[in-house]
């Protein structure tokens, strides 16, 4: 089997609108943009610690609440509670709303489907703030781009 190679994901214009896509992703789910590249790095990741969240978190801009956060609002489970005697630690995994949410990110970015454009699904096409508006644009363009 022959492995991928750089020239392969440019072809494919992978990263050509993560930033809108982020963008989208990020509001619409009440979350920064810091806090879903880290859940995206956590799926990679599976099964994790508290402290394997910590190496990851050196990365992003320091936010103290953000692991609680993100375990309150369901994006991390537990998914092997310790005992104190043969397991010192929780292992946790990020949870099937989490690996929905990275999964449509991965569709929109291959163009197998588009950002919602109804203000219903996407707070952004509200276009409350001039960022929206800007957005907004942007989102119309991503979903006329057919070479995604």
């Amino acid at each position: 089997m022959k492995g991928l190679e750089a020239r392969d994901l440019k072809d494919l214009n992978l990263l050509k609108h993560y930033r809108i896509i982020r963008k989208w992703a990020a509001k619409n789910n009440g979350m920064t943009d810091a806090d879903l590249e880290l859940l995206i790095y956590l799926d990679c990741v599976d099964l994790f610690t508290k402290i394997d969240f910590k190496m990851g978190a050196y990365s992003y801009s320091w936010n103290n609440r953000r692991w609680n956060t993100l375990l309150k609002e369901g994006w991390i489970i537990v998914w092997r509670k310790r005992n104190h005697t043969t397991q010192k630690y929780n292992i946790y995994k990020t949870s099937f709303k989490c690996k929905q949410l990275i999964n449509r990110i991965y569709k929109i970015m291959l163009g197998e489907e588009d950002i919602p454009i109804s203000e219903r699904r996407n707070v952004i096409m509200k276009g409350e703030t001039y960022t929206n508006k800007v957005l907004k644009v942007s989102i119309d363009n991503i979903n006329k781009d057919k070479y995604r």
